[in-house]
């Protein structure tokens, strides 16, 4: 948790976090110091060739809106997209707009 500290004397406004497939543990971090800043937490994993659903997305969000307010929560993808193809990163990112429409909807 020390880190935390150091992240925080940074003074960024959100910082970007892997997140994906920890289950959120590192998150929950964020929530147990009191973490003040934005965090943009990844909804999938980028490592893996396989398009995400809506389905799945809109879970991961949910999920990590009982961690963080939707507020402080920034939702992108885990990390850069450079080891994906294009056809998959476009279907991708397609779906976790749509899964950020459907959760913005609900609340």
């Amino acid at each position: 948790n020390d880190i935390i500290r150091t992240i925080e004397a940074m003074d960024a406004d959100v910082i970007s976090i892997e997140t994906a497939r920890s289950g959120n543990e590192l998150l929950k971090i964020f929530k147990e110091v009191g973490y003040k800043q934005e965090v943009g937490p990844g909804v999938y994993d980028i490592h893996s060739p396989r398009v995400p659903s809506v389905e799945e997305i809109v879970t991961q969000i949910k999920l990590l809106k009982e961690v963080l307010p939707s507020e402080q929560l920034w939702i992108n993808p885990d990390c850069g997209l450079k080891t994906r193809k294009w056809e998959e990163t476009k279907a991708s990112l397609k779906n976790m707009v749509e899964a950020v429409e459907i959760v913005r909807a609900e609340a």
